[in-house]
């Protein structure tokens, strides 16, 4: 098997498997919308994973050896939140605060500013 048919296959076999699992539960459930626990996975399961995320994001992606520890993430996070409680649209809040992220830590900006 050559390397690009290779490639191939594994790209087909890690998509299928993406798919699948993001499908699989829409199966699954259909039927099932109105149990008591599926309602109440429904209700607190996004805000427990995005909970996650964010202590996640803000551990392993803040610069905590800065002068201001962790300003960076904070910053961040903190537009996630008021966008989202603003707008409610998620990808928008995400985007944002990945974008203003990025730019402070490409940038350097904070750094900049408490520099003595």
């Amino acid at each position: 098997m050559s390397e690009t048919s290779y490639l191939v296959a594994f790209i087909a076999v890690a998509a299928t498997a993406t798919f699948a699992t993001r499908i699989i539960p829409f199966l699954f459930f259909e039927r099932h919308t109105e149990h008591p626990l599926i309602k109440h996975l429904g209700r607190y399961l996004p805000a427990a994973v995005m909970a996650l995320l964010a202590t996640v994001f803000l551990q392993r992606s803040g610069n905590w050896s800065a002068t201001v520890p962790g300003l960076d993430a904070v910053l961040a996070g903190a537009l996630v939140v008021i966008i989202h409680l603003w707008r409610r649209n998620a990808l928008l809040s995400i985007a944002a605060g990945t974008a203003a992220y990025m730019l402070i830590r490409q940038t350097g900006m904070l750094d900049s500013l408490f520099v003595s």
